[in-house]
Parts: structure tokens; sequence; C-alpha cells
């Protein structure tokens, strides 16, 4: 894992209890950001479904855990606007380093960098993106792991089946005990040297709304937050609001996916035990006693119009093409 070298930096932040989003990069030659170092692992990601599309170009950013006042808290997964076409968006992810899990904060590109190997859902399934690809400036959408029903604006879709193989799916941080095993590829590698921009607003804005939302910290929720996505950021109430569910939801009518491995419970001593598995294949809910810390004290929906559809590549561009490991949350 890269940035290790901040690791007291990050302690110091820990200290002074601040939240993930005042750690973001805020340029583009910023280093992808280290946000907070903590020794408790973050809580099994929770299982939900996808709140539907509320517009073209409209881009999937999951949900993940931050932290700030000495508890995680839930950000919910949503859609959004890329800063420019072309751009996609890398994940942030927690990782086990130098004693401590270390935020690696999430960022724009051209190309999809490492985000630990953790297995998001709904086109992030560790590696890479297979929820879609831009084309002559529009976003074209892989509707077998996109929830693009109903909206008649998405005209630029195509239809590739991602098969899920990964066991740990519900596990949330790379390294360490329990953790996700993975490295990031030469491709990854070189996509983390390319010029990046920071979240949007929107983004940032999101997440402090949620930070600010006492129901969606770990230890009220128990790993299983009452809002895990919403279809536009900030709005965590009406439409379009997806709370965790207890079992996988079928998330689209056309999903395939592979049988999933039984799944596997990990172990640290700051986490106890949990079951994995994740989204839409069955899976074990999180359990109310298996969260580490239980122990311790916008803009109204798009109008849709008539379009004619306009017929979409038969497979995505290489560089965006499907590899095995992917499971749609």
């Amino acid at each position: 894992m890269g940035h290790r070298r901040f690791g007291q930096a990050a302690s110091l932040l820990l200290s002074l209890s601040i939240p993930v989003w005042a750690l973001l990069p805020a340029a583009a030659d910023a280093q992808i950001g280290i946000g907070v170092s903590i020794t408790v692992a973050p809580p099994l990601l929770p299982v939900y479904a996808q709140p539907a599309i509320p517009g073209p170009d409209y881009l999937w950013t999951p949900g993940y855990w931050g932290w700030a006042d000495g508890d995680y808290y839930w950000v919910p997964g949503t859609w959004v606007e890329a800063p420019q076409p072309g751009y996609l968006w890398t994940p942030g992810y927690w990782g086990w380093a130098n004693g401590a899990y270390l935020w690696n904060g999430g960022y724009w590109g051209e190309h999809i960098g490492f985000y630990g190997g953790v297995n998001y859902g709904y086109g992030y399934g560790g590696t890479g993106y297979q929820g879609g690809y831009w084309q002559q400036g529009h976003f074209f959408y892989n509707q077998s792991v996109n929830n693009i029903r109903g909206n008649t604006q998405i005209t630029h879709v195509y239809s590739k089946t991602v098969i899920n193989n990964v066991t740990n799916t519900r596990v949330s941080f790379n390294g360490g005990s329990g953790g996700i095993v993975a490295q990031p590829s030469a491709s990854e590698r070189a996509a983390a040297s390319e010029a990046h921009l920071p979240p949007v607003q929107a983004q940032v804005q999101h997440e402090q709304v949620a930070h600010a939302t006492p129901a969606l910290r770990a230890t009220v929720n128990h790993g299983q937050p009452p809002i895990a996505a919403t279809a536009r950021p900030g709005a965590l109430s009406g439409p379009g609001v997806v709370p965790a569910a207890s079992a996988a939801p079928r998330a689209h009518p056309v999903q395939a996916s592979a049988a999933r491995a039984p799944a596997q419970a990990h172990a640290t001593a700051a986490h106890p035990g949990a079951p994995s598995g994740q989204d839409v294949a069955p899976a074990t809910p999180v359990a109310p006693g298996a969260h580490p810390l239980q122990a311790s004290a916008a803009r109204p929906p798009a109008r849709p119009h008539a379009a004619t559809p306009k017929p979409a590549p038969a497979h995505p561009p290489a560089e965006h093409a499907a590899p095995t490991g992917e499971r749609d949350r």
C-alpha cells in the first residue's frame, strides 16, 4: 500500500477527530488522500439496492465507511455527475499499514486506479469498472449492473453479463487480519500517476450531510444504515433513498451472477468475526453485535421525454471490458 509515510500525520488527524471529507484532495495534483489512521477495522459493507439513475451521464459512486468523532459512519452510495466527460470515479478505500487502518481517498481520472480490491458492487468488483464507458462525450451504461430501467432519457446502453467469483464480498478494507489480499496491477499503478481531479463539491457536501446524521453512525445502526444509498448526493430523505437490506435484493431483472462461495468469517482483536458475502446474491446480514465499536463507548428529478434509442456498440472498448470477479450490489 502506498503513502505509508503519511502515517504519523494521519494519526495526528485522528486525534483531532477530523472527518474524512475534510481530508479529500484539494487539487488535481494533490496526493491521493490519506485521511485518518485508526486501529479498529471498518465494518462490513452493508447490502443495498442501487437507486434508479436520475438522468444521463451520471456515474455511480459506491457507499463507504467514513470516520469522525471516534466512530465510523456510513456515507451512502449515490449518483454523481462527473467533473467532465471522459472522467471515471476511483473509489477510496481503507488499508492496513504500519499497525493502523488508513483511508486512501477517491478521485476522478481518465482511468480507474487501485481501490484496494474492495468489492463495492454495481460495476466496482474490486478491479476496474464494468458499469460502462465514455464515448463521444456520452456515458454508455451496462444495463446488467445499473438501475436505469424506467428512465427514457437513458438511450446509450448495452448489456454485458458480469460474473462474480469473489468470496470476501463484504469486507471493506485491504490488508491486515481478515482484510482483502490485493495489490495494484501495472495498469492501476499507471492510473495512479495520471492527472486526477478531487471529489466534486456535491460529493464533499454529501459526506458532510452523512457525517451530521446520527442514524448513519455505526454504533447506532450496527452496520445496517437506514440510508444506504440515494439517487442524488445530499438528498437523504424522500424518493430515491434506499435502506440497507437484511438479505441481498435483486437490483435488476437482467442481472446474472455466478454462485457465490460460502461466506467466510474474518476477525481481528479489534474487529470481531463477522460473516462475509455481499449484495445481490444471498448474504448473511450484519449481526448487531458484530460491529467493532459496539462494545465501546438538489435538484428535482429529470423529466423523462421520448427519445429515439441510439444503438450502442455491441461491446465496450477493450480498456473497459469486464473481467471476472465482479458482482452487482
